[in-house]
Parts: C-alpha cells; sequence; structure tokens
C-alpha cells in the first residue's frame, strides 16, 4: 500500500483494535486512532509513535454524534479523504441473559455501541470515503455473530451480544450492496477469541493474541485492485452467515 493512505481504527487504545493501528502503520499508512478515553488515546498513540509509526490519536465515541461529526471534520480539513474505516469499537453488555430475561436496557446499551455506533461512524465518514480510489470499510463482529455457527455449536442463548453481532452483519451487507456502485467495499471479519480486556471475564486462559486476532482486518484492509463485498471472514476463509 502506499505512504499515502488514511486508515481510521475506532476503539483503538487497546487490545485487536490497537493491533490493527500498529499493523496498518507498519504497512505505511497514516493511521487515526480512535478511542472515546483521552488519557488512554493519547497514551496509545503516543507509544505507537514511539515505534516510528504515522499514528495520529483522534477523539472518538461512537455513541456520541457530536465526536463523531468532530472527527469527520478533522479527517476532512487535514487529509481531504479517508481510504479505510475499521469499525472495531465494540462492548460485550456486561451481564448476559437468555431472551426469556433480557434487561432490554443493557441490550440498547449493546445495540447502540456494535450497530447504531456503526451506522452514525459510517454515515458520517462515507463523503470522506468517496473521494478514496479504494475506499474500504471493516466491521469487526464475532463468530457469535455468525447464526451457522452458533447455532451449530449449541452456544448459551445470549440476547445481547450474539444478536448485536447478527445485526451487524446483515448492516455489513445492506452497505455493501448500497456502496458497491461507488467502489467502496464492506466486509465483516471475525477475529476470534483473543487475549484482550474483551475477554478476560471469561475467566479462562487464552492463547490467541490481539495480534492474530487483527490479522484478517489487516488482510481485506490491505487487498490491492478490487477486492471481495458484502462478505463475512476469518482467518480460514469466509464464514458461513
Amino acid at each position: 500500500m502506499t505512504e499515502s493512505m488514511i486508515a481510521l481504527i475506532t476503539g483503538a487504545n487497546k487490545g485487536i483494535g490497537r493491533e490493527i493501528v500498529r499493523s496498518l502503520a507498519e504497512r505505511g499508512m497514516t493511521v487515526l486512532l480512535g478511542a472515546r478515553d483521552p488519557e488512554r488515546r493519547e497514551k496509545a498513540a503516543a507509544a505507537l509513535r514511539a515505534d516510528g509509526l504515522d499514528v495520529h490519536p483522534i477523539a472518538l465515541d461512537v455513541t456520541d454524534p457530536a465526536t463523531i461529526g468532530a472527527a469527520a471534520a478533522h479527517v476532512d480539513e487535514r487529509f481531504g479523504r479517508l481510504d479505510v474505516l475499521v469499525n472495531n469499537a465494540g462492548t460485550a453488555g456486561g451481564v448476559h441473559h437468555p431472551p426469556s430475561e433480557a434487561d432490554l436496557d443493557v441490550v440498547r446499551e449493546v445495540f447502540d455501541t456494535n450497530v447504531f455506533g456503526v451506522i452514525r461512524v459510517t454515515n458520517a465518514m462515507l463523503p470522506l470515503l468517496g473521494r478514496s480510489a479504494t475506499g474500504r470499510i471493516i466491521n469487526v463482529s464475532s463468530d457469535w455473530g455468525s447464526m451457522t455457527r452458533t447455532a451449530e455449536l449449541a452456544l448459551p442463548a445470549h440476547v445481547d451480544y450474539p444478536t448485536s453481532k447478527a445485526a451487524l452483519n446483515a448492516l455489513t451487507v445492506q452497505y455493501a450492496i448500497e456502496l458497491r456502485e461507488h467502489g467502496i467495499a464492506v466486509n465483516a471479519v471475525a477475529p476470534g477469541l483473543c487475549a484482550t480486556d474483551f475477554s478476560n471475564q471469561l475467566g479462562f486462559p487464552i492463547p490467541r493474541t490481539a495480534a492474530q486476532g487483527a490479522a484478517i482486518a489487516v488482510r481485506l484492509a490491505t487487498l490491492e485492485g478490487d477486492g471481495p463485498t458484502g462478505r463475512f471472514f476469518d482467518d480460514d476463509g469466509e464464514v458461513p452467515w
């Protein structure tokens, strides 16, 4: 990829998001590290810059339209376009409930970040992506977003996180349909279960690293020429919806 490519990653001050930032910057991109916590955002970006990478912190809370609008205006003013958007920010929602015991406040909170947040950020960045010769959107989903895999694995019934990721997958397809004629590719990725703060609540050791989880998003972000759109991938290839 060329040095001039501009990428924005949401929820990027730690875990898989931060590793996506690192990997894209190592490939010569200028990367905007989006995060809502000021201290963590600045600290993460400074550490990556200390490694010689072209990384810039940017205030971005996917549940806050004001910060999203300000971020889009900043990208427009400084760079004039956006080549890659990785919608990585997500939440597991804390305590999980089966559908019959749904806490609708928790469900709304999870969807507000995992689904509505993606819509907010994507729509704000679309004019900038439209100025790119090879605009790409990568939505970070989950194996739990695959209804086929979830049913096959007979996982516990959770009403919040899996349904939000399934909705994100459906959203990915709809954006891909709309944006195909504009040359913007939209795909979803399943990074797998990685050793991050996100998965620490599971209470057992996880050997897969955040860098390994980031690899599939990085691959889709750096494909040369025409690539797939409206698809769902993990390390092994295409994932069934």
